[in-house]
């Protein structure tokens, strides 16, 4: 199968590669030598799946760590000399950083024409790599919807994700492609509402770690010696029933309307730094019950009533 990208007489021969439970499957890139610009958490796991299935990686970027998923003996060197040595230039920085890094490659003449540039920040899209494409390069977002830790599981999490994928039309089998090498599920997010899939994983994910490590140090307060073993089984339950149904799973006395507990709570959390989050989350909760049909219109404004919202 021939792709043709879109600058006028460069093309790339790929060959199909099935995977499992897909019936319409995207073709399998050339294996490419890859560089790694920001060799954190997620792109040394990215990097280390893009390996595993016959990419080669030249070089990546000297960073605070090293990384068990990188070869020990990659060669570490600055940005500039990596995009030059690479077909696949995959940058993982910050995203506040993603912008200057990207300017300051296509002005220094690293980037050239052919090269495939994939970042990995959640919330841009493609105009961010507007530099590398007037620079002659090809632009790809491929953003994981998890969270690294540096170690071998990494990789078996990532095999489990969606990773969401933004291209133009002429590469978008390619993202495709590489996000099916990465072992993840592609998913299309339009380049406008790349902010908006950004925002909803780090709600989701980001701050579901702030708001278990407050209910933990709560259970703590309240002398609890093991709050992880009270915790994982309620959470793992709401966690699934969620998933499963909706607000349909929503409990607790917020959902009941039960205003003098959600007093007492507060009363309790008058010096805790989970008190805010709390009045916030157990609003957000009254509305999401009184739109589902839980909870009457009545009881809503008791609810923030109570909590001295309204």
């Amino acid at each position: 199968m021939l792709v043709r990208y879109p600058t006028p007489g460069l093309e790339r021969n790929v060959t199909a590669f099935p995977a499992a439970g897909s019936a319409s499957v995207p073709p399998r890139p050339d294996r490419f030598t890859v560089g790694l610009v920001g060799a954190g958490r997620a792109g040394s796991a990215m990097a280390a799946a893009l390996a595993r299935v016959g990419h080669e990686l030249v070089g990546a970027t000297t960073a605070s760590h090293v990384s068990p998923l990188l070869p020990p003996d990659l060669p570490r060197l600055p940005a500039d000399e990596i995009a030059s040595r690479c077909q696949l230039l995959l940058l993982t920085v910050p995203d506040d950083t993603l912008p200057d890094l990207v300017r300051g490659l296509a002005v220094t003449g690293a980037l050239r024409t052919g090269q495939l540039v994939v970042h990995a920040a959640g919330r841009y899209g493609l105009d961010v790599l507007a530099p590398a494409v007037e620079a002659g390069a090809f632009p790809l977002a491929l953003h994981p919807a998890m969270t690294f830790t540096g170690q071998d599981t990494d990789l078996a999490r990532l095999a489990d994700s969606c990773i969401a994928v933004t291209a133009p039309d002429e590469l978008r089998i390619v993202g495709e492609a590489l996000a099916l090498e990465l072992g993840g599920e592609p998913v299309h997010v339009p380049e406008p509402l790349r902010a908006t899939w950004h925002a909803a994983l780090t709600h989701g994910a980001n701050h579901l770690v702030t708001l278990i490590g407050q209910a933990a140090d709560l259970l703590a307060a309240a002398r609890v010696r093991q709050p992880d073993r009270v915790l994982g089984p309620l959470l793992h339950a709401a966690l699934e029933n969620t998933l499963r149904d909706g607000d349909a799973a929503l409990t607790g006395p917020v959902s009941r309307g039960d205003v003098a507990t959600v007093r007492a709570h507060l009363e309790v959390l008058a010096a805790s730094p989970a008190r805010a989050a709390y009045v916030a989350l157990a609003g957000a909760t009254a509305d999401r019950a009184g739109a589902a049909g839980r909870l009457d219109p009545e009881s809503v404004l008791a609810v923030h009533a109570a909590l001295g919202e309204r």
